[in-house]
């Protein structure tokens, strides 16, 4: 029986070859009708026999004739009349009307067919530092607007001569419809110019050999690449790489590394075989891998880690330059440390001239600026750390539509911003840290930009509770200004653990770190939630940061925390460990504390006697001070007890140096103690604190003390998810917060909470730090708004 039908696809499903796949599957069984791309994906219109169309849909949906880089979300049919005389099934144009809820898809590393015509003598991409296809090459950092079209991109200034318009216009070919197809003869240029924007070399071959050489010579090149541009040297040269760490003002921070195969990086790096699987992902991450104990890598490229974080070439350029000798490459975000990415060839040369030598450029104009994505390896899964290139900017789906637009402004650190619309929730690439004005300029931009690429118009914005917070301040900002269509709002009268005001929902830090767990893993009954972080504003007006919660996506209560102390000095006590250190010293020992008594530890952290004085004595009067269950500074001061450290140069460099020195199979673990005081389980940390000076006191070696912290503070966790577990009988534990991003703390924790047959859930697509609050908050209000 003929009959014609309608197919609505969401999904990942343009961009990426799907419309061509279509057609070949159409044609081959002798369906008539037509596909074209709109703002939700794709319409399919089939007639033929019942049974081929059925055929169809199941072909459709096998990796066999899918194409590698689809996903189908929603594959809907229905009836429709049959038309007359129909001939063959066609592409017609796209429809760009109505509300964009496609997916927009990530930019994606050089596929192997791609490199393999480039390294083709007699092809005529041969060595040509452009070359992609349907499967591979720019989507996010080169589109303006939806539908992804040509004319929709970076790529609509440059007309495709006859043979790249040939390929374009061949369904048969890789390249139909592969919006940034070009070649050297139509397409994008790369130059060599000095650190004035003087050219040095104008032919694109000759320009990245030259590079390359400069590269070897010890040379700092910046390289505009697929997002933005990199800053450049040779891994292996510390000089070179001493040179860039003083140039950059990056003193301390570990520089991400580039080479073009798995073998060179097995050379320097432990590579199992989860992380070997997505180091070669289209996504191309950077990977943190256990360091090998003998290699040639420049000390100071990741001094005080236990891992490099590597990444493999993602794009035709940097497989040219690798072609001209090179090992390997570090490869840094091409700014001034802690500012945004550049991207802008102009602002290049402006911001970076006194750091690089030459500038390797490029005329394929970058729309969105994108970072690398940095995968770490848990439970032989991949996690992310930071989201990015890759991954962004794929959708989270949910299970119900949320009713009103939302925007989720994130937390301050590590920010990204979240959109909330249908069943979707649009989270940001990692912006960075709001306190700098340009990436907070940055921030506004963005969003500002994404709203209007996904047509967003926000009712409703949520935020943090924190009143310092520039991301809250912004939301405020926009509620009084009435931009993007905010519209008013009732407060919820009795919503527990949560302020609302008219316009905009606060949530509380570490439920929104909770609820980040719950979207990922699209559940909303309530879990016990586990949070380890370093700050966030507590509901009771503390800083909180060591949390037993038991939360859903609708209210969450306050089980256990970390016993409070107090922390002097305000942001300078995320920075001096010797703040922390008093405090928590002070607090375990009581009257039995002195700074004579303890001199012997102390003037290892601080050797200035006035300064320690002045800040025990705010501790014990509670001038200037904090009450805070900060997990986080409890890492700095061990770390600096320990003598590893007594200064955060950068977020976590005490914590992560602290991961970085313990020894592997020790099973001991120091006292601790929870007790139910006003209703709540309060874990007191103090007789850990005076185990670790018991163990220096008897110089126990320092990486054998580190794991006992480790375990004694995974061990106090699961301890109170039991008591949890008993109160409630809630069998699933959620893990989030920054501190989760320390790979011993985590594996440990899961292995304990299995061992207690607890279901555990932990952050993988969703960064457990604060990048992944924004999506937190969106999941929390998409809920609650529909009440």
């Amino acid at each position: 029986m003929i009959k014609r039908q309608k197919i609505l696809i969401t999904g990942r499903v343009q961009g990426v070859g799907f419309r061509p796949a279509v057609y070949r599957i159409a044609t081959e069984l002798g369906l008539t009708g037509f596909i074209y791309n709109d703002t939700s994906g794709v319409t399919i219109e089939l007639q033929g026999q019942e049974n081929k169309i059925s055929l169809f849909v199941l072909k459709l949906n096998s990796e066999q004739y899918k194409p590698p880089l689809a996903h189908i979300e929603t594959l809907k049919i229905s009836e429709i009349e049959l038309v007359e005389n129909e001939k063959e099934f066609t592409i017609q144009t796209s429809d760009s009307n109505g509300v964009p809820v496609s997916h927009v898809t990530a930019d994606t590393a050089t596929c192997k067919d791609c490199l393999s015509e480039m390294r083709d003598k007699d092809d005529f991409r041969f060595g040509y530092p452009f070359i992609n296809c349907t499967n591979c090459g720019p989507r996010y950092s080169i589109i303006k607007n939806i539908p992804y079209d040509r004319p929709n991109t970076t790529m609509s200034v440059f007309e495709m001569c006859d043979k790249c318009a040939a390929q374009y216009k061949d369904v048969t070919d890789r390249r139909f419809h592969a919006q940034p197809v070009a070649c050297a003869t139509c397409g994008p240029k790369v130059w060599l110019t000095d650190n004035t924007g003087r050219k040095i070399e104008k032919q694109t071959q000759l320009a990245i050999e030259q590079a390359a050489k400069m590269l070897l010579d010890g040379k700092i090149v910046a390289i505009k690449g697929l997002g933005g541009f990199h800053l450049a040297v040779d891994a292996l040269n510390n000089n070179a790489v001493k040179r860039l760490r003083e140039r950059k003002k990056r003193d301390h921070k570990p520089f991400a590394l580039m080479t073009d195969s798995i073998d060179k990086i097995k050379q320097y790096a432990i590579v199992d075989d989860t992380a070997e699987k997505i180091l070669q992902s289209p996504q191309s991450p950077i990977v943190l891998l256990p360091k090998n104990k003998a290699n040639l890598i420049a000390q100071d490229a990741a001094e005080g880690t236990s891992t490099f974080g590597f990444m493999l070439c993602y794009t035709p350029l940097h497989f040219l330059l690798f072609a001209h000798g090179i090992d390997v490459l570090v490869m840094t975000s091409g700014n001034i440390s802690d500012e945004p990415l550049i991207c802008k060839k102009e602002y290049a040369l402006e911001k970076l001239s006194d750091v690089a030598d030459a500038f390797l450029m490029h005329d394929r104009e970058i729309y969105r600026q994108v970072d690398d994505s940095v995968v770490h390896i848990i439970e032989d899964e991949p996690v992310l750390i930071r989201r990015s290139r890759g991954y962004v900017p794929t959708p989270i789906i949910t299970k119900n539509n949320c009713e009103k637009d939302i925007l989720a402004a994130g937390a301050d650190l590590k920010n990204t911003f979240c959109f909330a619309k249908g069943n979707q929730l649009i989270c940001s690439e990692h912006i960075g840290d709001l306190e700098d004005a340009e990436v907070y300029h940055h921030y506004i931009n963005s969003i500002e930009h994404l709203a209007k690429l996904f047509k967003v118009q926000p009712e409703v914005v949520v935020c943090d509770l924190h009143p310092g917070y520039m991301s809250t301040q912004y939301a405020q900002m926009y509620h009084e200004q009435g931009v993007m269509g905010f519209q008013p709002m009732n407060t919820w009268p009795g919503w527990p653990c949560h302020k609302a005001m008219p316009h905009i929902i606060q949530v509380q830090h570490h439920w929104a770190h909770v609820a980040s767990v719950l979207a990922e893993n699209n559940i909303s009954e309530p879990v016990i939630g586990l949070v380890c972080d370093g700050t966030g504003y507590g509901s009771d007006g503390k800083i909180w940061g060591c949390e037993c919660l038991i939360a859903s996506l609708e209210n969450f209560e306050r089980f256990g925390h970390l016993a409070y102390y107090e922390l002097a000095g305000a942001n300078k006590a995320s920075k001096e460990a010797i703040r922390p250190v008093l405090s928590l010293l002070k607090k375990a020992y009581g009257d039995d504390f002195s700074l004579e008594k303890f001199d012997w530890l102390l003037n290892k952290i601080e050797n200035d006697i006035v300064k320690k004085q002045i800040i025990l004595e705010q501790i014990e009067k509670g001038v200037n001070c904090i009450e805070t269950s900060s997990i986080g500074r409890v890492f700095d001061a061990v770390a600096a007890m320990l003598g590893i450290g007594n200064y955060n140069h950068f977020d976590a460099q005490l914590p992560i140096a602290l991961e970085a020195i313990a020894s592997e199979n020790i099973e001991e673990q120091y006292n601790f103690s929870i007790n139910l005081i006003d209703e709540i389980q309060i874990f007191d940390i103090g007789p850990a604190i005076q185990g670790i000076v018991s163990d220096l006191e008897q110089n126990i070696d320092k990486g054998i003390i580190s794991a006992k912290f480790h375990n004694t503070l995974a061990q106090s966790l699961v301890e109170m998810a039991i008591q949890a577990r008993k109160s409630t009988n809630i069998n699933t534990a959620a893990l989030s917060g920054g501190v989760f991003c320390n790979r011993y703390l985590l594996s440990k924790t899961i292995k304990l909470l299995k061992k207690n047959e607890f279901n555990v859930l932990f952050n993988r697509i969703v960064p457990s730090n604060d990048g992944g609050i924004s999506i937190g908050q969106a999941a929390i209000s998409s809920l609650v708004t529909r009440r």
